[in-house]
């Protein structure tokens, strides 16, 4: 992380581009984070110490441009700034670097698994995460984490990040009406955490159960009525 001169005047996230305004490869690349973003949005909608951006700018350095993963995750930092939220992210003001930054591969080689991956070890980033839908040979999902100023990789499916309280993995599902493997947040005892479209069927199948059971209690009561007894008199 570069260090700053706290005397010099430095650009504000106002005055910066809030992106490159690299258009993205494919709907992935905006897809799989905004899954991600919705889902933490709902498993911790009581904290406000979280920010996760989505192909926002990342100043490290006021002489140099942005930096733009598909998305990051930083954490003790304020989750809304105002009712215009962040346009950049910018670590001179928020003195927090993401703890996680996401990558998703497009079938254009832009260096996720060489020169981003020693950029964001360089500047200190603690999980670079990778997903690869195109591969068949190797894993999709990898997830790597600083140790002693360079990336090893975390093997598995579903990894557990102890210093996010998350784990992150794949599997399949449906999202946006779109059947297919997606990236998910767990907890610590593997469950993951459901989207929106899951919570609400859920509820509606809770509602359905509820309904049908007070359906079935009625019938039961109008049939012990019918011989005489009062099912009243057997609670």
């Amino acid at each position: 992380m570069v260090n700053y001169d706290p005397s010099a005047r430095l650009p504000s996230s106002k005055e910066l581009p809030d992106s490159d305004d690299t258009p993205v490869d494919n709907q992935l690349q905006k897809s799989i984070p905004d899954l991600l973003r919705t889902i933490l949005a709902n498993a911790w909608a009581d904290r406000m110490d979280w920010f996760f951006g989505i192909r926002m700018g990342i100043y490290y350095d006021p002489n140099l441009p942005a930096i733009v993963p598909d998305a990051f995750l930083s954490l003790g930092v304020k989750r809304f700034y105002d009712e215009n939220l962040r346009p950049s992210y910018v670590l001179w003001e928020e003195k927090k670097l993401p703890i996680l930054v996401l990558e998703v591969v497009s079938q254009i080689d832009r260096g996720e698994y060489s020169t981003k991956k020693a950029e964001y070890a360089r500047l200190g980033f603690l999980y670079y995460v990778v997903y690869n839908p195109f591969r068949c040979d190797k894993p999709r999902l990898e997830v790597y984490k600083l140790v002693n100023n360079a990336y090893e990789l975390l093997n598995g499916d579903r990894v557990w990040l102890p210093e996010v309280g998350l784990a992150i993995g794949i599997e399949q599902g449906t999202y946006l009406g779109i059947p297919r493997e997606w990236l998910y947040w767990y907890d610590e005892q593997g469950e993951r955490f459901l989207t929106p479209e899951e919570q609400i069927k859920q509820f509606q199948q809770q509602i359905q159960q509820a309904q049908q059971a007070q359906q079935e209690a009625q019938l039961l009561a109008e049939q012990l009525r019918s011989l005489g007894i009062d099912p009243d008199s057997l609670t």
